[in-house]
């Protein structure tokens, strides 16, 4: 039932989708914020709501565009079930924003297999991790997933190499701009501090330590389990799913990094993840084994959210 509903792209499918985190994404705010809601903070979390549900569309044209999976709803399930899996993220407005804007960053890489307008799209792509980099410092490592990516499609092109710098200099003026007109210029001192640190607080917290490592390797798992499959499809897609496992590991690679400081960006690493695990429900050819498995995934994320709300 599960996988026959899910597996078309209706807008019933996102309404429900999008409903349960509407409902969810509420429940987290009033049970883990311990703050008096008024109507300034109710108006700042639906611009921070509205932003959320705006990046379930762009992974939908991300995935649909370039055909990262067959054509069906797994994706925007699996993110969304992500998303209940670990509610701290939904709690973190700075990851909210840095995932999104990762997300149109990686929608230009991939259309770099077009060969077309390949200038524009670096930039735009370093333009996007640039500002994503104004809510997590550490974002900008992912401008190495743009090097790699311009290494795959047009390497021998020298002046490609030098357009993540030309957007890097572009947002730095434009934000420094906008900071002196606000009297706000110290912003980069402050926050580019690129702190290295272990933050064994973090690990002590079995909860979320222990997950992690599940999670990490469930997808690492799966991830291997359906690029052995994706081996025998096209280049062009085997070349963007590689793209995608860069993705992810930047992004724990990221979350590692912000942790030092008691962040947890774990949002970063939800499409690569949805995707990895869409692409192994795919390769399940038994109705029966697949139905199993879609209902096992959506019982596991409720049941640790209950189970950590009991525990609290």
């Amino acid at each position: 039932m599960i996988s026959s509903f899910f597996g078309k792209t209706k807008p019933i499918n996102y309404i429900i989708v999008l409903t349960v985190l509407f409902m969810f994404y509420w429940i987290v705010r009033f049970l883990w914020l311990d703050v008096e809601f008024n109507p300034q903070i109710i108006i700042g979390n639906i611009g921070v709501l509205s932003i959320l549900f705006f990046s379930f569309f762009v992974v939908n044209f991300i995935v649909k565009r370039n055909k990262l999976t067959k054509t069906n709803s797994f994706t925007i399930l699996f993110y969304a079930l992500l998303c209940i899996l670990f509610p701290e993220s939904l709690l973190d407005n700075n990851g909210i924003f840095c995932s999104f804007f990762l997300l149109l960053a990686t929608r230009k890489l991939l259309s770099l297999k077009s060969l077309k307008d390949i200038k524009y799209k670096i930039f735009d792509a370093a333009m996007w991790v640039i500002i994503a980099s104004l809510f997590y410092d550490w974002a900008l490592i992912y401008l190495v997933w743009i090097f790699i990516t311009i290494y795959m499609y047009e390497p021998k092109n020298i002046r490609n190499w030098f357009i993540p710098i030309a957007a890097f200099v572009a947002i730095f003026l434009i934000t420094l701009s906008i900071l002196v007109l606000t009297n706000k210029t110290v912003f980069f001192l402050n926050h580019y501090t690129f702190t290295l640190r272990f933050n064994k607080e973090m690990f002590l917290e079995w909860n979320k330590s222990s997950k992690l490592v599940v999670y990490l390797l469930a997808i690492i798992f799966v991830g291997f389990l359906g690029g052995i499959k994706i081996g025998k499809s096209g280049v062009g897609r085997k070349a963007s799913i590689r793209l995608i496992a860069f993705s992810f590991v930047i992004g724990v690679a990221l979350t590692l990094l912000e942790a030092a400081k008691g962040s947890f960006p774990i949002m970063v690493t939800f499409f690569p993840a949805a995707v990895f695990l869409t692409n192994y429900v795919e390769t399940i050819r038994k109705p029966r084994l697949k139905e199993v498995a879609l209902i096992f995934s959506i019982v596991v994320p409720f049941s640790i959210f209950i189970f950590e709300v009991l525990l609290n």
